[in-house]
């Protein structure tokens, strides 16, 4: 029964670092009492968030084990040469001395960018993300907005990341790895960085961070065409752009500076998203600046009080309503997007003039 109990626990998941108890070396313990088991787990942390999810992974699969009567799940905490040989796992054997990027070559990186503010870039970026992870894509999320980070809220994300042995966990929400600022400020705290602190926090997001194995890292980079627009065109230069914009004409000349600052950095341009269509703002401005930048527009998204109103609520609305016309919009972006895929990033620094 031992065997039996081993490789039912081999299906319970931890739920942020997204991989088996068994391969993380998580099971402290297993102890039979004729039908009855007790399992103890050892968390990275005292009082994980998520412990919840443990209690009904153990239940349901140890509890399906065929002679077992009863489940019964303690927890335990690792100890720090516990949490330290965790970190060399996920670090794939590195030791901490050793600092790289860690994503995986393969991940593709998506920079959702606009040329101003207040075009729904970051909501476009939440609902895009969501929209690829649908089409079962293995999708995180990175808040580089630093001066508006507003994407924890509009995932309903409240836990902070969990800190392994100085490597960061980032939490999960609707199948979404999230990694922002915001988690690091108390309250609404307003930030007064300059360049280097930009750069080394960006940086920290994609050397210290445990991104697992992602095939899509989407990108909320900040309006306009800043310091971290420069950072993450050197960090990750062959990432690719999408630039927002609306229907207007002076949204869409503002835009074009973002669109060149991604090509300046090495990034590939990929296409154009028109957000908020409607009679407020006109249509024909993403046409317009994709014919311009010699690039296809993607799609355009109608504006609808119900992409504010999921966001309010911590759901994107592709998978709050679905069915409505702007997810069905964003629904094919991310299909489109999904076509369009070009590979992997590559570690060569462009020229920045």
């Amino acid at each position: 029964m031992r065997d039996q109990i081993l490789e039912a626990l081999s299906r319970v998941i931890d739920p942020e670092l997204r991989k088996p108890v068994t391969e993380l070396d998580m099971v402290r313990g297993i102890e039979i009492d004729g039908g009855d088991v007790t399992v103890t787990i050892a968390l990275t942390v005292a009082g994980c968030p998520l412990r919840n999810s443990f209690q009904d992974q153990v239940a349901r699969e140890v509890g399906g084990v065929p002679g077992v009567a009863s489940v019964r799940l303690e927890f335990d905490v690792m100890t720090p040469d516990e949490r330290a040989a965790l970190t060399t796992k996920l670090r794939g054997g590195r030791p901490e001395e050793d600092r790289r990027i860690q994503l995986d070559p393969a991940t593709r990186v998506l920079a959702v960018a606009s040329g101003k503010g207040g075009v729904g870039k970051s909501s476009l970026t939440v609902n895009l993300a969501a929209a690829l992870s649908s089409l079962g894509r293995r999708v995180g999320v990175l808040d580089a907005d630093v001066y508006g980070h507003s994407i924890p809220h509009m995932l309903g994300i409240r836990q902070k990341p969990v800190l392994v042995d100085r490597l960061m966990i980032p939490p999960v929400k609707h199948d979404l790895k999230l990694m922002s600022i915001g988690f690091f400020l108390d309250d609404n705290q307003p930030i007064m960085w300059r360049g280097p602190m930009l750069h080394k926090a960006l940086e920290q997001f994609l050397e210290d961070v445990h991104w697992g194995e992602l095939d899509v890292l989407v990108v909320d980079m900040p309006p306009g065409t800043g310091d971290v627009s420069i950072s993450l065109g050197q960090l990750l230069p062959r990432a690719e752009a999408v630039v927002v914009t609306t229907p207007q004409l002076l949204a869409q000349e503002v835009a074009v500076r973002a669109a060149e600052m991604a090509l300046k950095t090495g990034m590939q341009l990929l296409g154009v998203i028109e957000n908020m269509t409607s009679e407020v703002f006109g249509a024909g401005g993403g046409q317009r600046l994709a014919t311009q930048l010699g690039v296809p527009l993607l799609g355009n998204v109608p504006l609808d009080a119900r992409v504010r109103e999921s966001a309010d609520a911590g759901e994107p609305l592709v998978l709050a309503d679905p069915d409505s016309e702007p997810a069905r919009a964003v629904l094919e972006i991310a299909r489109a997007v999904d076509e369009a895929r070009s590979g992997g990033f590559t570690r060569t620094l462009p020229l920045v003039s």
